[in-house]
């Protein structure tokens, strides 16, 4: 391992690598708007905007295709000071770059929420995903369409582009799937845990009346009308809170909505209607998990990950750039190699911080082999935990460290989207400075001999990487409760990571002081870690990011040990890229 060339042969394209809109499409400067409400199939009519493309006040004749956003979070509003805010002016999403490439532009508040009528069941239900259909085909039908339809969304509006997806619109062609989940308890009760995602307090009735009426409606009384509706919406945390199991009856739905609201199910649905996928998130975004296991169960779809946080455009890639060649093959046809581009896109995290991004026809962590560095005594002199101890390449000899859980943790912020050090809440375990660079690119994996004084407890793991100042960076993290431990067989492609299925009659107490071994997935990596940083891993027992953690402290507060050597050695499996 000589450098980051050496690591990275072949696979990494130059930094901030570009990938310019295809020759030839054309370029609206300005666009004509109009909103109307259109109803679905049970009648409720829903706020819909629509964007098309002009020179000067007057809008192409031409049929175009048609990109549509489905939102919870209005697709138009007045701001504080009174100014109008609208989804599809904002390149975020690259819509208002589509515009000027071309593209009728939609967009729609969901039932329940903005202009809308209605009001939720759940959370993107079956409801609204057929609503999702209903509005892609009253589109493809209007006379400014060709007929062609693709959807663009990020977060709740990438589910609800997943969603509609999994109905099979006959016009829907292809889809930008944005931070979005696969298996929707995998992802919000995550090893059993509800935490950040889906748990907020829903918003007051205020939020929604600051939508700008649509255009039929000049004093707002339909505006008003549509909100009181909006009063009978299931209240979205006490959904998650409410289903302790996969198989859990919600109160609210009265079915098994986990199943439900599980794209999974329906993805032999997508793949049969021939619906091209691109499947995007970062990697310092809890989503990715689940946008990387959506691309490796789609064959054929391509996949981007960037450097930063929750929905932010890839820094140093040409995104809308990205999105508007992508439609351009799936809903025009052009020849632009988008057909014949690597399947992956990812920015690799590289030396003294500076990094590029990877072409591959591989999925990250696609071909990773996993080296074992096992958890030992001593003391690294690094960590403010309990223990200190050291992370090695073979095991030590047995023994046991133990800490207490600390609940009196810092209020995370609002939407805290990424852990932070936890070292001084639990125990850690530190390597010594590398001697040469390492190239992560996919999914660690804790595996842990762990017992505790209660009959359950939570435990939480985090990566951290420690650089040659002692500065500590989380770069993946995971959490299972102990009782979630058994291991099923899942029915979709995990790309080999351990399954925790939570039915019910798979979930079992511990018996205080029975030693389990337990399977903690994390985040997955993208980075060289450099010749001189240290690797460490935090066992925590709780994180401030859990929003009911006041609901859920335990008192007298659990003792977690963690075991060490011996027949069951406890690890931390990395994945290790030549």
């Amino acid at each position: 391992m000589k450098g980051f060339r050496d690591l990275t042969a072949a696979a990494v394209a130059v930094a901030g690598v570009a990938t310019p809109v295809a020759a030839g499409a054309e370029s609206y400067p300005d666009v004509v708007r109009s909103s109307i409400y259109v109803p679905v199939r049970d009648g409720t009519k829903l706020a819909v905007n629509i964007y098309r493309p002009a020179d000067g006040k007057t809008a192409v004749a031409a049929r175009l295709p048609v990109i549509f956003s489905f939102t919870p979070y209005r697709a138009r509003f007045k701001d504080k000071d009174g100014k109008v805010v609208e989804l599809a002016l904002d390149d975020r999403l690259a819509m208002r770059s589509l515009i000027r490439a071309g593209y009728v532009v939609a967009t729609a508040d969901i039932r329940g929420k903005g202009a809308s009528f209605g009001h939720r069941r759940g959370f993107q239900d079956r409801t609204e995903a057929y609503d999702g259909y209903d509005l892609v085909e009253w589109l493809a039908r209007q006379p400014f369409s060709s007929g062609k339809v693709g959807m663009i969304g990020c977060s709740y509006l990438g589910g609800s582009t997943f969603h509609t997806a999994t109905t099979t619109p006959p016009s829907l062609k292809a889809v930008f799937v944005g931070a979005s989940d696969l298996d929707k308890y995998a992802f919000v009760r995550r090893g059993g845990i509800p935490a950040q995602f889906n748990t907020r307090p829903d918003e007051p009735a205020e939020v929604d009346l600051a939508s700008v009426p649509v255009d039929a409606d000049r004093d707002g009384a339909m505006l008003k009308a549509a909100v009181a509706e909006h009063a009978a919406n299931t209240p979205m945390a006490p959904l998650w809170y409410g289903m302790p199991y996969r198989d859990s009856i919600s109160a609210f739905t009265d079915n098994q909505f986990w199943n439900e609201v599980g794209t999974f199910n329906y993805l032999d649905r997508i793949r049969a209607a021939g619906i091209a996928t691109y499947f995007w998130s970062n990697w310092q975004d809890e989503p990715t998990a689940q946008a990387l296991l959506s691309a490796a169960n789609m064959p054929g779809s391509k996949f981007l990950a960037g450097p930063g946080s929750h929905c932010v455009p890839p820094p140093g890639f040409d995104f809308t750039g990205e999105v508007t060649r992508y439609f351009d093959h799936a809903l025009k046809g052009m020849a632009n190699g988008m057909e014949s581009a690597p399947r992956a896109t990812y920015w690799l995290e590289g030396l003294d911080g500076k990094g590029g991004y990877v072409r591959s026809n591989l999925l990250p962590g696609e071909g990773a082999q996993p080296v074992s560095w096992y958890l030992g005594g001593g003391r690294s002199g690094t960590a403010r935990s309990v223990n200190d101890g050291l992370l090695g390449s073979a095991p030590s000899g047995a023994g046991a460290d133990r800490f207490t859980v600390n609940y009196d943790l810092p209020d995370p912020e609002y939407f805290a989207f990424w852990a932070q050090p936890m070292d001084a809440n639990g125990l850690s375990y530190t390597t010594h400075a590398l001697t040469a660079p390492v190239k992560l690119v996919g999914f660690p994996v804790a595996r842990l001999s762990v017992s505790t004084d209660k009959t359950d407890a939570n435990v939480f793991v985090y990566l951290d990487q420690i650089d040659s100042s002692g500065k500590a960076e989380v770069v993946a993290f995971g959490r299972l409760a102990l009782s979630h431990r058994k291991e099923s067989k899942a029915p979709y492609d995990t790309m080999g990571l351990p399954w925790h299925s939570g039915m019910k009659a798979d979930v079992a107490p511990v018996r205080p002081g029975q030693v389990v071994r337990v399977n903690i997935d994390m985040t997955p990596v993208s980075r060289v870690v450099p010749a001189g940083a240290r690797l460490r891993l935090t066992v925590a027992g709780a994180d401030p990011r859990q929003r009911n953690l006041k609901d859920i402290r335990v008192t007298p507060s659990p003792v977690i040990t963690v075991h060490r050597g011996g027949a069951n050695a406890s690890r931390l499996d990395l994945p290790v890229n030549n």
